[in-house]
């Protein structure tokens, strides 16, 4: 049975279960692209804080915008990371956590992704073909 389209998806890392889950929405008005952002949220399964990592396009900032596919991020020199991968999903999360996110913080964390998606690509070695 294929998964409920956005519904969370299960992760472990470690001793760790934690869920995820990714959408794109608007700031401002809707019909304009450069309000595009795709964004990440993750919760520890057994916890009530949650991390929102988004990813807004703009100025060599490439988002979802009906050119590239759902869940798509990239900078204009830079490789293609799709959020819906579960390996992309764990290095963000792994980043996030190595910067100081408390997942048993009992609030929502929202963080600009840009910064993540710089470390994630370090950490990749070679750029990978576009997704």
């Amino acid at each position: 049975m294929a998964r409920k389209d956005g519904s969370p998806r299960r992760m472990v890392a470690g001793d760790e279960v934690y869920l995820w889950w990714v959408r794109h929405d608007h700031q401002g008005d809707p019909a304009y692209v450069r309000g595009c952002r795709n964004v990440l949220s993750v919760r520890r399964s057994d916890a009530a804080g949650r991390l929102v990592i988004a990813f807004a396009g703009g100025s060599g900032r490439l988002v979802t915008d009906g050119f590239l596919p759902s869940g798509a991020v990239a900078t204009a020199d830079g490789p293609v990371l799709n959020l819906h991968e579960p390996g992309i999903a764990r290095a963000l999360l792994d980043v996030a956590l190595s910067d100081g996110w408390e997942p048993d913080a009992p609030v929502v964390r929202t963080v600009d992704g840009w910064p993540l998606y710089a470390a994630v690509v370090a950490g990749r070695g070679p750029s990978p073909e576009p997704v």
